[in-house]
Protein backbone atom coordinates (compact mmCIF):
# COMPACT_ATOMS: atom_id res chain seq x y z
CA UNK A 1 0.00 0.00 0.00
CA UNK A 2 2.89 2.39 1.09
CA UNK A 3 4.86 1.64 -2.23
CA UNK A 4 1.10 2.70 -4.19
CA UNK A 5 0.75 5.84 -2.00
CA UNK A 6 4.40 6.53 -3.21
CA UNK A 7 3.79 5.95 -6.62
CA UNK A 8 0.56 7.98 -6.68
CA UNK A 9 2.57 11.22 -5.11
CA UNK A 10 5.64 10.48 -7.87
CA UNK A 11 2.89 10.95 -10.81
CA UNK A 12 0.64 13.50 -8.81
CA UNK A 13 -2.67 11.10 -9.16
CA UNK A 14 -5.12 9.39 -6.87
CA UNK A 15 -4.80 5.85 -5.79
CA UNK A 16 -8.42 4.60 -6.43
CA UNK A 17 -9.33 1.29 -4.20
CA UNK A 18 -11.24 -0.90 -7.44
CA UNK A 19 -11.90 -4.26 -5.21
CA UNK A 20 -11.66 -3.36 -1.93
CA UNK A 21 -13.04 -7.20 -0.83
CA UNK A 22 -10.09 -9.21 -3.26
CA UNK A 23 -7.23 -10.35 -1.31
CA UNK A 24 -5.04 -8.64 -1.25
CA UNK A 25 -6.95 -5.52 -2.39
CA UNK A 26 -7.31 -3.77 -5.79
CA UNK A 27 -5.60 -0.12 -6.15
CA UNK A 28 -5.25 1.71 -9.02
CA UNK A 29 -3.14 5.03 -9.91
CA UNK A 30 -5.67 7.57 -11.52
CA UNK A 31 -6.71 11.50 -11.78
CA UNK A 32 -10.27 10.60 -9.90
CA UNK A 33 -11.25 14.21 -10.55
CA UNK A 34 -11.10 13.53 -14.28
CA UNK A 35 -12.85 10.04 -13.77
CA UNK A 36 -15.84 11.24 -12.37
CA UNK A 37 -15.86 14.00 -14.99
CA UNK A 38 -16.13 11.38 -17.71
CA UNK A 39 -17.99 8.79 -16.10
CA UNK A 40 -20.85 11.94 -15.74
CA UNK A 41 -20.28 13.08 -18.98
CA UNK A 42 -20.93 9.15 -20.13
CA UNK A 43 -24.51 9.34 -18.28
CA UNK A 44 -25.36 12.81 -19.60
CA UNK A 45 -25.25 10.81 -22.93
CA UNK A 46 -26.46 7.78 -22.33
CA UNK A 47 -29.48 9.94 -20.77
CA UNK A 48 -30.00 11.79 -24.26
CA UNK A 49 -30.05 8.91 -25.84
CA UNK A 50 -32.96 7.54 -23.92
CA UNK A 51 -36.29 7.48 -25.33
CA UNK A 52 -39.18 8.48 -23.37
CA UNK A 53 -42.45 6.83 -24.05
CA UNK A 54 -45.69 8.59 -23.04
CA UNK A 55 -48.84 7.49 -22.25
CA UNK A 56 -51.52 9.85 -24.05
CA UNK A 57 -55.52 8.77 -22.27
CA UNK A 58 -58.45 8.83 -24.33
CA UNK A 59 -61.68 9.18 -22.02
CA UNK A 60 -64.96 7.50 -22.93
CA UNK A 61 -68.19 6.62 -21.67
CA UNK A 62 -70.52 3.76 -21.77
CA UNK A 63 -73.00 5.67 -24.24
CA UNK A 64 -70.75 7.53 -25.96
CA UNK A 65 -72.11 7.49 -29.84
CA UNK A 66 -70.22 5.40 -32.49
CA UNK A 67 -68.98 8.48 -34.18
CA UNK A 68 -67.44 10.07 -31.54
CA UNK A 69 -65.50 7.21 -30.68
CA UNK A 70 -64.43 6.66 -34.29
CA UNK A 71 -62.80 10.65 -33.91
CA UNK A 72 -61.12 9.52 -30.61
CA UNK A 73 -59.64 5.89 -32.52
CA UNK A 74 -58.24 8.19 -35.01
CA UNK A 75 -56.27 10.01 -32.81
CA UNK A 76 -55.17 6.99 -30.94
CA UNK A 77 -53.77 5.75 -33.91
CA UNK A 78 -51.80 8.78 -34.72
CA UNK A 79 -50.37 8.58 -31.06
CA UNK A 80 -49.97 5.39 -31.80
CA UNK A 81 -47.70 5.44 -34.91
CA UNK A 82 -45.79 8.21 -33.22
CA UNK A 83 -44.60 5.51 -30.64
CA UNK A 84 -46.56 6.38 -27.68
CA UNK A 85 -49.01 4.39 -25.73
CA UNK A 86 -52.16 4.72 -25.46
CA UNK A 87 -54.53 3.96 -22.32
CA UNK A 88 -58.31 3.84 -23.13
CA UNK A 89 -60.94 4.15 -20.19
CA UNK A 90 -64.37 4.07 -19.67
CA UNK A 91 -65.97 6.21 -17.02
CA UNK A 92 -68.97 4.84 -15.28
CA UNK A 93 -71.62 6.82 -13.49
CA UNK A 94 -74.58 5.85 -11.58
CA UNK A 95 -76.01 3.02 -12.79
CA UNK A 96 -73.87 2.57 -15.86
CA UNK A 97 -72.05 0.40 -13.28
CA UNK A 98 -74.41 -1.99 -13.45
CA UNK A 99 -73.74 -3.40 -17.13
CA UNK A 100 -69.99 -2.84 -17.75
CA UNK A 101 -70.35 -5.80 -20.60
CA UNK A 102 -71.06 -2.56 -22.71
CA UNK A 103 -68.21 -0.90 -21.85
CA UNK A 104 -66.28 -4.22 -22.53
CA UNK A 105 -67.58 -4.42 -25.55
CA UNK A 106 -66.63 -0.77 -26.23
CA UNK A 107 -62.69 -1.48 -25.54
CA UNK A 108 -62.49 -4.89 -27.43
CA UNK A 109 -64.44 -3.42 -30.40
CA UNK A 110 -61.41 0.00 -30.06
CA UNK A 111 -58.52 -2.89 -29.52
CA UNK A 112 -59.70 -4.55 -32.64
CA UNK A 113 -59.67 -1.43 -34.94
CA UNK A 114 -56.12 -0.58 -33.45
CA UNK A 115 -54.60 -4.18 -33.73
CA UNK A 116 -53.02 -3.37 -36.86
CA UNK A 117 -50.74 -0.63 -35.18
CA UNK A 118 -51.21 -2.03 -31.74
CA UNK A 119 -51.14 -4.49 -29.26
CA UNK A 120 -52.90 -4.73 -26.28
CA UNK A 121 -50.60 -4.38 -22.71
CA UNK A 122 -52.88 -4.81 -20.39
CA UNK A 123 -56.25 -6.51 -21.09
CA UNK A 124 -59.87 -4.60 -20.01
CA UNK A 125 -60.09 -3.85 -16.17
CA UNK A 126 -61.91 -2.66 -14.06
CA UNK A 127 -60.58 0.08 -11.28
CA UNK A 128 -63.13 1.55 -9.25
CA UNK A 129 -65.75 3.68 -11.22
CA UNK A 130 -63.56 2.89 -14.73
CA UNK A 131 -62.73 0.32 -17.27
CA UNK A 132 -59.54 0.40 -19.33
CA UNK A 133 -57.57 -1.11 -21.56
CA UNK A 134 -53.46 -0.47 -22.35
CA UNK A 135 -52.18 -0.52 -26.17
CA UNK A 136 -48.89 -0.08 -26.99
CA UNK A 137 -47.17 0.42 -30.75
CA UNK A 138 -46.85 -2.32 -32.45
CA UNK A 139 -42.82 -3.04 -33.53
CA UNK A 140 -43.27 -2.46 -37.09
CA UNK A 141 -46.03 -0.03 -37.36
CA UNK A 142 -43.79 2.57 -36.38
CA UNK A 143 -41.10 1.92 -38.22
CA UNK A 144 -43.42 1.99 -41.62
CA UNK A 145 -44.37 5.61 -40.16
CA UNK A 146 -41.00 6.27 -40.19
CA UNK A 147 -39.83 5.03 -44.12
CA UNK A 148 -43.79 6.34 -45.47
CA UNK A 149 -42.47 10.36 -44.36
CA UNK A 150 -41.05 11.51 -47.59
CA UNK A 151 -37.13 13.19 -47.04
CA UNK A 152 -36.01 16.25 -47.93
CA UNK A 153 -34.62 15.77 -51.16
CA UNK A 154 -38.18 14.25 -52.12
CA UNK A 155 -40.08 16.96 -50.96
CA UNK A 156 -37.89 19.54 -52.95
CA UNK A 157 -38.22 17.48 -56.01
CA UNK A 158 -41.38 19.21 -58.81
CA UNK A 159 -43.53 16.52 -59.48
Amino acid sequence: MKQALQIARDAELDVVEVSPNANPPVCRVMDFGKFIYERAKKEREAKKSQTKIEVKEIRLRPKTNVAHRGFKVDDARRWLLAGNKVRVTVKFRGREMDYPEIALEDLKEIAASLEDVSVVEAAPQMEGRTMLVVLAPSKGAVKKKEKAEPTASEKEAPA
